[in-house]
This record gives C-alpha cells, sequence and structure tokens, in this order.
C-alpha cells in the first residue's frame, strides 16, 4: 500500500471519530439550506474536489452536482468547511459584486500556515496590505517600463534553453521563465543560477497551498512547510543585504518591489519588520510566476494543435518583429499591437483557467436564488461553471479567438483572474508577460507535440502530466 493509501485510510479514520464525537453537539442550521451532500465528516468531499483535477476533469466536480441539485448553487464540505458553491454568471456576480458586503476572503487553514504571517495577522488582514501597496508596480503605466526587462529576459531564456535544442519539455521551462522574470522585477535578482537555487522549493510550496492540511511527513502539506521556512531564510538574507546597499546608496529606492517595501512606512510611520517583508515576498512570487506558467504552457499546447491559429500569431509577430531596429526591444506600442495574440491566451485560459477558482466566507446570513447561506459558511466560485457552459459560450469545446473580438464574452463569464474588488492585480502583468512569450517563442520555432494524448491534471493548477515534451522546428533566419 503506497503513503497516499496509508495516508487517506488515517483520514478517513479520523474523520469519522471526529465526526461521531462531534455529531451530537453541532448545531442545527435552519433556513433553507441549498441542496447537496457534504460527504465524510471533517474532509467532506474534499478528496473528490482534488481528484477529480488530479484525474483531469477539475470541471466534473461542479458539473456533477449542478445537473443533480442546481445549476445556481449547491452545498458541500471543503477543507473542513462548510460550503456553498455558487455556478454561472449570476453567483459570479453576486460574490463579486458584494465584496465586503455579504462576503469577504477566506483562504483554507492550509495557506494561513504556510504563510505564517510575522504580525500574527490572518492572510486576509495580509491580502488587504498587500493591495494597498501593489497598485504602484502593477498599473499600465507602471508596468510600460518592464516590457524592455521582459523581452531581454525572455530573450536570454530562449537562448540559454531553447535554443540548438531538439526537443523540450515546455512546463518546467514556462516556470523557468515567469519565475526568472518575478526574481528579476520585485528583487532585481538576475543571476541564472541563484533563480534556479529558489525555483525549486517554490515549486514544492506551490503544490501544496490547496491541500488537505495533515502536517505528517510526506504530505504535501508537511512538504509546502519546509519550503517555505527554506526560502523565507533566503529571503530574509537577501533583505538584509538590501537594507545596507540601500543605506550605502548602492541600491536603488526605486529599482523593485523589495526597495519600495523596505521603505514605506504605515499610517503610524512604522516601517516592516524584515520577517514580515519576506512573507511578502514570498506570495508575490507564487502569485507572480505559477499561474502564468501554466498559461503560457497550454498556449504552446493549443498552437501546436491548431497550426491555423498558430500561422496567425505568428505573422502578427513578424509584422511587429519586422518594424523593430536591429536590437531594439519590445515596447508598450508593440504590445497594444498584439490584439489576435491576446485573444488566443484568453480562449487558452478560457479550456484552461490557471486560477480554478478562489474562496469566500458569508459575513452575514443572506438569500441567494432563493436558498439560504448561513453567516460563516465557505462560499466557493469556479471558473469552469461558465468558461465550459454553452450558455455562456456556444460550442464550449470549441476553440475560438474570435470569442474576444469587440466587447467580448458577456460580464461576469470569463473570470481567469477573478473579477470585483478582489480581481488578480497582476492581471496586467501576466498579459505582459505572457504576449513576451509568445513573440519570443514563435518568432523563432514551430513545434510538434511528442505525446499527442498527453493527460492533463489539476494540482492545484492544469498542467500536462508530463510536462508537454515538444519537438522543436527552427525557422530559417
Amino acid at each position: 500500500m503506497d503513503l497516499f493509501s496509508v495516508l487517506l485510510l488515517a483520514i478517513i479514520f479520523i474523520s469519522l471519530s471526529l465526526g461521531f464525537i462531534f455529531h451530537r453537539h453541532k448545531p442545527q442550521i435552519p433556513g433553507n439550506l441549498p441542496p447537496g451532500k457534504t460527504g465524510l465528516p471533517f474532509i467532506g468531499e474534499s478528496l473528490e474536489f482534488l481528484s477529480t483535477g488530479r484525474k483531469g476533469y477539475p470541471e466534473k466536480f461542479i458539473y456533477d452536482r449542478m445537473a443533480k441539485y442546481s445549476s445556481k448553487v449547491f452545498k458541500t464540505s471543503l477543507l473542513g468547511e462548510s460550503a456553498a458553491v455558487f455556478c454561472g454568471a449570476a453567483g459570479n456576480k453576486f460574490l463579486f459584486s458584494n465584496e465586503n458586503k455579504l462576503v469577504q476572503a477566506w483562504w483554507p487553514s492550509s495557506v494561513d500556515k504556510i504563510f505564517p504571517s510575522s504580525l500574527q495577522t490572518s492572510s486576509k488582514e495580509e491580502s488587504k496590505k498587500m493591495r494597498k501597496l501593489l497598485p504602484g508596480f502593477m498599473k499600465p503605466e507602471a508596468l510600460q517600463r518592464y516590457i524592455g526587462i521582459m523581452d531581454t529576459i525572455a530573450q536570454r531564456h530562449m537562448e540559454s534553453d531553447w535554443d540548438n535544442k531538439q526537443e523540450v519539455t515546455v512546463f518546467p521551462l514556462a516556470k523557468m521563465y515567469t519565475f526568472w522574470l518575478a526574481c528579476r522585477l520585485f528583487l532585481s535578482i538576475e543571476d541564472p543560477e541563484h533563480v534556479a537555487k529558489f525555483a525549486d522549493p517554490f515549486n514544492v510550496l506551490a503544490s501544496g497551498i490547496i491541500s488537505i492540511p495533515i502536517n505528517l511527513p510526506g504530505t504535501p502539506f508537511n512538504r509546502a512547510i519546509k519550503a517555505s521556512n527554506l526560502i523565507r531564510k533566503d529571503l530574509r538574507a537577501i533583505i538584509k543585504q538590501r537594507k545596507l546597499d540601500l543605506a550605502e546608496n548602492k541600491a536603488s529606492p526605486t529599482q523593485d518591489i523589495l526597495s519600495y517595501m523596505l521603505l514605506t512606512t504605515d499610517d503610524n510611520g512604522q516601517h516592516m519588520n524584515e520577517m514580515d517583508i519576506a512573507d511578502k515576498i514570498l506570495g508575490l512570487l507564487i502569485g507572480g510566476h505559477d499561474t502564468a506558467s501554466a498559461a503560457i504552457t497550454f498556449v504552446v499546447k493549443y498552437l501546436a494543435e491548431l497550426p491555423e491559429v498558430y500561422n496567425e500569431v505568428l505573422k502578427e509577430q513578424m509584422e511587429i518583429a519586422k518594424s523593430k531596429a536591429p536590437g531594439e526591444l519590445l515596447n508598450w506600442e508593440d504590445i497594444q499591437k498584439m490584439r489576435y495574440s491576446w485573444n488566443v491566451a484568453c480562449e487558452v485560459m478560457r479550456l484552461a483557467p490557471p486560477l480554478q477558482g478562489a474562496f469566500r466566507e458569508a459575513i452575514n446570513d443572506f438569500i441567494f436564488a432563493g436558498f439560504s447561506i448561513p453567516k460563516g459558511w465557505k462560499l466557493y466560485w469556479s471558473a469552469n461553471s461558465t468558461h465550459r457552459n454553452p450558455e455562456c459560450f456556444p460550442e464550449p469545446e470549441k476553440f475560438d479567438p474570435s470569442r474576444f473580438d469587440g466587447a467580448g464574452p458577456a460580464p461576469y463569464t470569463f473570470v481567469p483572474f477573478g473579477g470585483g474588488p478582489r480581481m488578480c492585480p497582476g492581471k496586467e502583468y501576466a498579459r505582459l508577460e505572457i504576449l513576451v512569450f509568445m513573440h519570443n517563442l514563435v518568432r523563432r520555432f514551430k513545434w510538434e507535440k511528442l505525446l499527442p494524448n498527453e493527460k492533463i491534471i489539476v494540482d492545484p493548477m492544469p498542467i500536462p502530466a508530463k510536462g508537454l515534451p515538444v519537438r522543436l522546428q527552427h525557422h530559417k533566419r
């Protein structure tokens, strides 16, 4: 019996025991609750929720229950919490437009344990602080000055990891590219060896963020905690050195997010402490590379499968390349010309959303679609409840970039970055790094998949099971 099976049996045994102990004392919640079932005590339907993703069908958990119970909302139990899953554009609109009125952000306990704030505040409070810090760096005007840096790093990445290769595995390389960018733009780390040293523990950390919080040796959760402690130690050394460099004018106050955090004070004139900054940089590095690397990998996958789409992207990117002087880097005007390429990237994110969904928490009792949602319940929205819904996207399995022409999809149907006040603040940053990558890749290569029927798994983001190995065909210069 493998380790996973042993752990699964242990979890079920503990869960049943806890359920027997607490069942008699659990208060009955009044009202017309959404239809659905809550599964096993404590773990609820978490295993099925996670396992359908690992089997490559994350939408199955949602659509099976929409068909059986309600197309608007159904109840379940996820990650140890009573939960309601909101479905469709109406569900998205309700959650996104009632932020901090009826609902608020919520993360599983695994997140607070992996990212323990040095100030002993919750992930929710830390997230609010981060959202105040980020606009100066993530708004389009600020990002314009990063495009040349992104292009330089993309070119270096192609030269070191793609050129002179006949075959490559895409997903690890996409992660290296996005992580290299994040290290450069957030910490001013450019040395590939230093970046590579960080990359492995970050991958371990990313796999354990949304996991059942069982802290036993060998579990994803346990490995993620160890990885976060290792990275935090390295970050503190970088922060200490940057403090010295700023004091001696060897570093610029505006060179990256780290300098900005070290010099910014709160409402009381206090600077953030080193551990607090390390935690925030840690969260930024995760958010700054993981979802984008999944999106880039699927762009490569679909361009391999759809030569007519590839040809249109190539045509658009070559026109931009021909307008540049030798050695001239991409700029904001070039990015704005990549309309078809961005439509392609959006259609990729519709079919393989890097962010599968997110949690909220009910801060008041309320009614939705005729059902009572009690205060304290956890709420989940799923991108797939609209992205693959024929009512929102006709012929949802068909790859069609023209869906994003003109005004694009109806509001609240296309949600790879979330929506409302909590829409991903890095949306524009992600757009730039994806488009800069596409520009540098298609100008150099055409490619074909080496595993035509490679399975897709979701853990917690969609990834090809073998990392998407491809055979490269170099363009003649």
